[in-house]
């Protein structure tokens, strides 16, 4: 009797053991579906009953790391993570090692994520990070101390949901995406949150933002809206949309919506509307993100369309008239790794800020930069450091580096993944001292006494001082700004020297070699005045405030002495075409002519003339690569003394 009852217990097992299995397995297929139509909130709760219900795999701890991995709470996403590595070690790819040291690494467990790293490593992980992990061990100090002076604050309209994404719109507005508006009734799976719209705040000139509104017209549906650029004439905006338009959604083979980008012009105050789809979407794959080039001639943008190196790149179209683009180019492997690059942004200054953690970096997404050349190809690539970036995601940086104020969206202090992304106010503390030493250029000796000063981009005068007894001066000037420094003293020809200051807190030095002049030619009432250069503003021909005072030099001596006639020359380099050159040049010596007869010397006493580039002072004619100062050697006025 024991027997038969112990038999039908054993068959009861049996029978119940198989039917859960065949319930966790229908559950699981349940849960693959959700996730792959990336219902990541939908999935996670079905495998969490699964794995509740006793059953383990390689894929279910994957996949429920997945879930909070790709909502950025790395919380829990390396809770599962774990599990996977740990357990199932032979059985977990080596993307997921990465996985599980990033999110390690946003928690601030940085030896443990290295740990995890090195196995990546042994697993054939391949990438940018590892080179630079096996480069730099000590990667993390190198990053916190490259780091860029910024101080950062919460902007007053963030919500208590998602809110992120800040874009320039004109001089004193913000658009930003936000899912704090509750009217609608849809609710985003990947994040339960209700769907993202774009709004519009006021911005202070102290960078605050106020009196928040949904952005007007065509733009915001019932599905996702976000990330813009806008045109510098302010009448045309790219965004990010879900696949939607016409009141018609579009699904990929998942069933899933995808990310677009769509064109928008303004027909009001602020309403937007003549909403256009752009032609290099496609249903199967998400375009995101767009950022203007300097010239408003290239669109960059995020996606992972096919030739994509890892889960999302950067890439770039050229916008062509008649509403065409270029095919889309992949920005290659200087800037993308096998990871995840996105929120491009471009600044006023050409410099490419964008989002990474396919980079070492403090944990999460990271924000980076790279100067761009001429062409758009990109420089050395540094990350901005602590506090722009933090163990969690930082991401959709922007700033003017003129005021150098900007934003910068974060879930930093959250536990709730990028449901706590946030907006954050970036101000840039960032000082350059320019300094040097002023000396003989044959002896070495220092020149104490000289003149010294600094000069913006236009030749308008910032500061002055005067050399110390060693020779030595020094200047605070701005972050990544163009400057001229001239010196100059008596008995000696001036020199000046066009610097570009880096993006970082630091020190430029500037040795000012002044050579000594001999006698003067007898026809040369330049040299014989000791006049400064006289400058001219880019592509013009009008007297500025600085020439005027070395005019007035000129203007004196003629009143002195009133048998003196004077011929002017005027002088440019040989950049530009040598017609034009000659015309400009003609226009500005007779500019000079013009202004002595306004201060009534006599007209019949001046004679004027413009040489173009054909009486240049060294060899920098068409085609020789020179220098900015070889060629600012060039551009000169000269007074000649006519018998």
């Amino acid at each position: 009797m024991n027997t038969i009852v112990r038999n039908i217990f054993i068959f009861a097992l049996v029978v119940f053991t198989a039917g859960s299995a065949f319930s966790q397995k229908k559950d699981i297929n349940k849960a693959n579906k959700e996730f792959d139509k990336f219902a990541y909130i939908d999935a996670r709760q079905i495998y969490l009953k699964v794995v509740e219900d006793g059953y383990e795999s390689a894929e279910i701890f994957k996949k429920l790391g997945d879930t909070y991995y790709f909502n950025s709470d790395y919380t829990n996403a390396a809770k599962w993570y774990d599990k996977l590595v740990n357990q199932f070690p032979d059985q977990t790819e080596p993307e997921y090692f990465y996985r599980a040291a990033q999110s390690l690494k946003s928690l601030g467990k940085y030896n443990e994520s290295d740990a995890l790293l090195k196995d990546y490593v042994a697993k054939g992980g391949t990438g940018l990070v590892i080179k630079k992990f096996e480069d730099d061990p000590n990667y993390l100090k190198s990053t916190v101390f490259k780091a860029r002076d910024f101080e950062l604050e919460k902007v007053g309209i963030n919500s208590s949901n998602s809110d992120f994404g800040a874009s320039f719109y004109g001089k004193d507005k913000i658009v930003y995406a936000s899912a704090s508006n509750t009217d609608g009734t849809k609710v985003y799976e990947w994040t339960n949150q209700p769907f993202l719209d774009l709004f519009v705040a006021d911005r202070d000139t102290l960078g605050q933002l106020k009196n928040s509104m949904p952005l007007g017209g065509d733009i915001n549906t019932a599905y996702h809206e976000s990330s813009t650029a806008f045109a510098k004439d302010g009448m045309t905006v790219y965004f990010t949309r879900n696949n939607f338009l016409d009141g018609k959604k579009g699904k990929d083979k998942n069933k899933t919506i995808r990310l677009k980008l769509y064109k928008a012009t303004k027909t009001g105050d602020y309403n937007w509307s003549n909403i256009v789809e752009l032609p290099f979407n496609s249903k199967e794959y998400s375009v995101a993100h767009p950022a203007l080039s300097l010239d408003g001639k290239k669109l960059y943008f995020s996606s992972d369309m096919p030739g994509t190196m890892g889960m999302s790149d950067l890439w770039y179209v050229d916008i062509l008239e008649n509403n065409n683009y270029g095919t889309p180019v992949n920005l290659g492997p200087e800037i993308n790794t096998t990871a995840r690059e996105s929120f491009p942004y471009i600044s006023d200054k050409n410099n490419l800020y964008f989002s990474s953690d396919g980079r070492s970096g403090l944990g999460g997404y990271d924000i980076f930069v790279t100067p761009l050349d001429a062409d758009g190809k990109p420089g050395t690539i540094t990350n901005l450091g602590a506090p722009t970036n933090s163990a969690q995601d930082d991401f959709g940086f922007i700033i003017n580096e003129d005021d150098r104020i900007g934003y910068v969206s974060s879930n930093r202090g959250g536990d709730r993944g990028s449901i706590d992304d946030d907006i954050y106010l970036v101000k840039e503390i960032c000082a350059i001292t320019i300094s040097g030493k002023v000396f003989d250029k044959e002896t070495k000796d220092p020149l104490p006494g000289a003149e010294v000063s600094l000069l913006d981009s236009n030749n308008q005068l910032v500061s002055q001082t005067t050399a110390k007894n060693d020779g030595t001066y020094s200047f605070i000037g701005d972050c990544g700004t163009q400057y001229t420094v001239r010196g100059v003293k008596d008995g000696y020809k001036p020199y000046e020297k066009i610097i570009e200051t880096p993006l970082l807190s630091g020190i430029v030095d500037v040795p000012l070699p002044l050579e000594r002049i001999g006698p003067c030619a007898p026809n040369d009432l330049g040299c014989i005045l000791d006049l400064q250069p006289i400058y001219f503003d880019f592509d013009k021909s009008n007297i500025r405030r600085d020439a005027e005072v070395e005019l007035a030099k000129i203007f004196a001596a003629m009143k002195e002495y009133p048998e003196l006639i004077i011929h002017i020359e005027s002088h440019t380099d040989s950049r530009g075409n040598d017609n034009y050159n000659e015309a400009l040049s003609e226009r500005r010596a007779q500019s000079t002519l013009k202004w002595m007869v306004a201060k009534g010397i006599d007209a019949n006493r001046l004679t004027a003339k413009g040489y173009g580039e054909s009486k240049l002072v060294n060899l920098c004619s068409n085609g020789v690569p020179c220098t900015s100062e070889e060629h600012q050697l060039n551009r000169r006025s000269m007074f000649i003394i006519k018998d």
